[in-house]
């Protein structure tokens, strides 16, 4: 028996997970419909892949969320999960659950996955014969991994750095990019006995003026993290930042240089797909502008050749959407992607000449560390702020990076902390920006961008 499968059947002797039979699951990935892989259909749908969000706490309230998608004409089912299976406190999730069962009122924010048991998940993820992704924010996630692929579910979301900078203070990151490692290689084995297990990273971070050549750095660094490992179907990603020009610029420059670092560790073989967001931000409290924000999203998904848009809700402001409001805009999304046709290819050379810049240097100082391992380079990269992700609550980021949004709202770095970004890089974001204002003004504005769609 091999090291991985010691380690994965430790993790699987949990009191709250089904009895896993590894040799059954086998089978039944093996002979699993195609349908369920996304990387299947990435592979043969002519159009872009809409995916909205959503996860209920029962099975019955799930399975009629599901249905809703359906009739709205999904392209791709979320299975979102609650935040105590997220901090692996399945205890607390088992509480909950029943609560939620027994007074028919939600007392969890998602699907606790692990609780329910992938022989009971499985018999609805089979049902409904569409890819099903696992979102989650889960920095260890090995059981709730095993249990998604029991179950069906052949896209795991998240990574060491995307799913804990953004969402965690405390919890350790060299213990998260061992457990990704993990995942990694569970993913890696069961993608040769069917299509591959598609593994996708979560782009839009803390979600609040992260400038492209972090988002981007990040994007590339999982995705080489991932290949290293066997992984043969990769997602990046990232969400709209209030400027179109700026998407699309982030787009040429991402989608250029993961086929550029794939082929440098011999995985140009690898599928790489991009994944866009809806707006990630605080939403109008109006609901036709909401709407609005929505379109336009999708408007920008077309222009920069998304493989997959994740939607968002005109009830976005309000809590959490009901099954009608996320079901009505994936059916508004589809509806806005047929009837775009002839969109003009948008190029800002000089723009893209300096992200592909900053990206690179950023790279190769992450290379240039000298500890053995990529996870580890990566982690030292993370401690000494040469990764430094703007508003993440996690202890060890370094906060040192600073941003502001120039008048045509393009996200710019006006403090660069130990970002190794060159002079010339430097002095052409700032450049951008209206300086000349008081410090107490940039503080001012930097607070108000959170409502900056409102």
């Amino acid at each position: 028996m091999s090291l991985l499968q010691e380690e994965r059947e430790i993790i699987v002797q949990n009191e709250y997970a089904d009895n896993f039979d590894f040799s059954e699951i086998e089978e039944f990935v093996k002979n699993a419909s195609k349908n369920l892989f996304i990387s299947h259909n990435f592979k043969n749908s002519d159009k872009m892949l809409v995916q909205p969000r959503g996860g209920f706490p029962t099975y019955q309230k799930q399975f009629a969320l599901n249905e809703f998608f359906v009739k709205a004409n999904v392209d791709v089912l979320p299975l979102t999960i609650d935040s105590n299976t997220r901090l692996n406190d399945y205890a607390m999730s088992k509480k909950m659950l029943r609560l939620s069962e027994e007074n028919e009122v939600d007392m969890l924010n998602g699907y606790p996955l692990v609780n329910h048991g992938y022989r009971t998940t499985r018999k609805m993820i089979t049902h409904f014969d569409k890819p099903v992704s696992l979102r989650h924010g889960t920095p260890d996630a090995r059981l709730l991994v095993e249990t998604a692929i029991a179950s069906g579910i052949f896209e795991i979301e998240g990574g060491p750095i995307t799913y804990l900078l953004p969402y965690s203070k405390n919890f350790p990151i060299d213990k998260a990019f061992l457990y990704w490692k993990y995942v990694e290689r569970v993913c890696a084995k069961y993608s040769t006995l069917n299509e591959p297990i598609n593994r996708e990273s979560f782009g839009p971070l803390t979600a609040t003026l992260v400038p492209p050549c972090i988002t981007i750095v990040i994007q590339l660094l999982e995705m080489l993290l991932s290949l290293e490992e066997g992984v043969k179907s990769f997602s990046v990603s990232f969400s709209q930042s209030g400027s179109v020009n700026q998407d699309i610029v982030t787009s040429a420059v991402l989608k250029k240089l993961a086929k550029y670092y794939a082929k440098q560790i011999d995985c140009e073989d690898a599928n790489i797909h991009l994944v866009y967001h809806q707006w990630m931000g605080a939403f109008p409290s109006n609901k036709d502008y909401s709407e609005s924000l929505i379109n336009t999203a999708t408007v920008i998904a077309s222009l920069v050749g998304a493989d997959k848009i994740i939607t968002k809700t005109r009830d976005e402001a309000f809590g959490i959407p009901t099954k009608e409001a996320n079901a009505k805009t994936v059916a508004n999304t589809q509806y806005t992607l047929r009837i775009l046709n002839g969109l003009p290819n948008i190029v800002d050379e000089k723009e893209e000449e300096i992200l592909t810049k900053e990206v690179k240097s950023i790279m190769e100082a992450v290379f240039n560390d000298s500890a053995d391992t990529l996870w580890r380079k990566v982690f030292n990269s993370v401690k000494n702020g040469i990764i430094d992700v703007p508003f993440s609550p996690h202890i060890i980021n370094n906060n040192e990076v600073v941003t502001v949004r120039d008048k045509n709202k393009n996200i710019r770095i006006i403090k660069r902390g130990n970002l190794p970004i060159s002079d010339e890089c430097f002095e052409y974001e700032k450049a951008q920006c209206d300086l000349n204002k008081d410090a107490t003004s940039i503080v001012n504005d930097i607070i108000h961008d959170i409502g900056i769609m409102q």
